[in-house]
């Protein structure tokens, strides 16, 4: 259902204005309009201006009104890499990580996705979905209004398929849009442990037809790393995704410097995510093609590592998304607010250019920035307004949301303290 709602009195409308991905210095500019006012008719934003200008033009009678005076507009975040849907937790490998170990020993010891996996396959179809609801409710406190969804805990047929439908049921039944993205080939099973390619190939030719046909997905993801899949296996895949009309993502050089940024340019992929060991070729690849950066802090942090060198890779002109990687293991927090205090403490990128990263160029990273993403005549209604006058609020309330009311298709879907009924 898509409603009908005007924002007036707004002391910054930071707009992030635009139907693409912004690289390099664009990524400064937010657009920012003084005492600003949207109207969001039928679900889509249908005029943008000064709230005198605006009221001129709009009678509030036909509309609810949103007072936002002493508070800042900005469009709804997107959180474009997640892998929200899974059975069970991992809390006992963040005490290993505390101990030393790190994330391979720890995947090597049976933990890591690997136990992901076991919990979701004996996970039903309902405790999936009443655990991935519960987390979307949460996402869309911080702001979210949009989160790409991975699937990637099932390495089989039958749970892969069962992760994507689970998403595609929360797709109907809460506010927040969900990106599907098949990545079936997240980790090394078992039973094709030193068989990989064998593996590639059961993926390719058993699973993911069915997904392509079913349009249970629209991307392709692959775990493109050491030890787990070559630089050479992830292109077989990849080409053959493309092949069957999905779009690309790649899991490249979180952990060692493979090249997987390299062949995200290369084949085109819509983004190439995590990068803490991309190299400068590969960085400068990306500066020359359309695939969107997504550095993801919060698994850095969460690890220990150091963080992907997000100054660099915006100085050299490329477009950077942020997002929170929420997983069970390495990333266990939806936390918006978190990822824009690392992002400008520790990786050097400045507060416009993290709220770009969490807006247009978020929608770019999941191929919706011609929809949603800024606050633009024709796109989707979705909006959030802060409890505070400015944007920079975010990341100097440390850690805590300061998001108090989220507009979802012109639609009230959160407002903090307060109950709504959906």
């Amino acid at each position: 259902m898509t409603g009908n709602i005007i924002i007036k009195n707004a002391s910054q409308l930071v707009t992030c204005s635009g139907f693409k991905a912004k690289q390099g210095t664009a990524m400064s500019d937010l657009h920012i309009i003084d005492d600003g006012a949207v109207v969001i008719d039928n679900g889509v934003i249908t005029a943008v201006g000064r709230t005198g200008e605006i009221l001129e033009k709009f009678d509030e009678a036909g509309f609810n009104t949103i007072d936002a005076t002493g508070k800042a507009v900005l469009p709804g975040f997107v959180d474009s890499h997640t892998h929200f849907v899974f059975g069970g937790y991992r809390a006992e490998e963040f005490t290993w990580r505390l101990s030393g170990e790190d994330y391979m020993e720890i995947m090597n010891r049976g933990g890591g996705i690997a136990s992901t996996v076991n919990a979701t396959r004996e996970a039903s179809r309902e405790e999936l979905i009443e655990s991935g609801s519960n987390r979307l409710d949460s996402m869309l406190s911080f702001g979210v209004t949009t989160v790409e969804g991975k699937s990637g805990y099932g390495l089989d047929e039958e749970t892969e398929i069962k992760q994507l439908e689970v998403m595609e049921e929360l797709g109907r039944l809460h506010p927040v849009n969900i990106a599907r993205t098949f990545l079936g080939a997240h980790a090394v099973p078992k039973n094709f442990q030193g068989r990989e390619d064998m593996f590639i190939d059961y993926v390719t030719d058993n699973v993911m037809p069915q997904i392509a046909h079913r349009k249970l997905a629209e991307f392709c993801d692959i775990f493109c790393e050491k030890g787990v899949f070559s630089v050479e296996l992830s292109k077989r895949l990849l080409t053959k995704a493309k092949e069957l009309g999905l779009k690309l993502k790649i899991h490249a050089d979180e952990i060692f410097p493979l090249g997987g940024t390299e062949l995200a340019a290369e084949l085109g992929a819509v983004s190439a995510d995590h990068l803490l060991h991309a190299s400068d070729k590969g960085i400068a690849e990306l500066a020359k093609s359309h695939t969107v950066a997504t550095l993801l802090p919060g698994t850095a942090f969460s690890l220990k590592e150091s963080y992907a060198r997000g100054r660099y890779i915006i100085d050299q002109g490329c477009a950077v998304a942020l997002a929170t990687d929420f997983n069970p293991g390495s990333c266990f927090s939806e936390s918006v607010p978190l990822i824009f205090v690392l992002a400008t403490l520790y990786m050097g990128i400045t507060i416009e250019e993290a709220v770009t990263a969490l807006t247009i160029n978020g929608a770019a990273a999941v191929d919706r920035a011609d929809r949603i993403g800024s606050i633009d005549v024709g796109k989707t209604g979705d909006v959030i307004i802060l409890e505070f006058p400015s944007y920079k609020f975010i990341p100097y309330h440390i850690g805590v949301s300061c998001v108090e009311k989220v507009i979802k298709d012109g639609n009230l879907v959160f407002d903090k303290g307060k109950q709504i009924s959906r």
